[in-house]
């Protein structure tokens, strides 16, 4: 992957099979979009986002909420 400046930061290229690319490209024409670069950052940032999201939401597993209601529980809280 060659790295390389651009006016807005930097960037890295990354490889897409063509059938996929060709598919993006029809399915951008009459949005916003631009170019099929620019979908699939958005499309990433939205995924990488939900992600960590979902990874900083998740800070019990259930067990360790089970055990907490327990302790709660014999405390006399619950």
């Amino acid at each position: 992957m060659g790295e390389r400046g651009k006016s807005k930061g930097k960037y890295t290229t990354v490889s897409i099979p063509i059938t996929l690319y060709n598919r993006i490209k029809e399915l951008i024409k009459d949005t916003g979009f631009t170019s099929v670069s620019q979908y699939v950052t958005y499309v990433l940032r939205e995924i990488v986002a939900a992600h960590e999201e979902a990874k900083y939401s998740e800070v019990f597993s259930e067990e360790d909420k089970k055990r907490i209601i327990e302790k709660l529980k014999k405390l006399g809280y619950l």
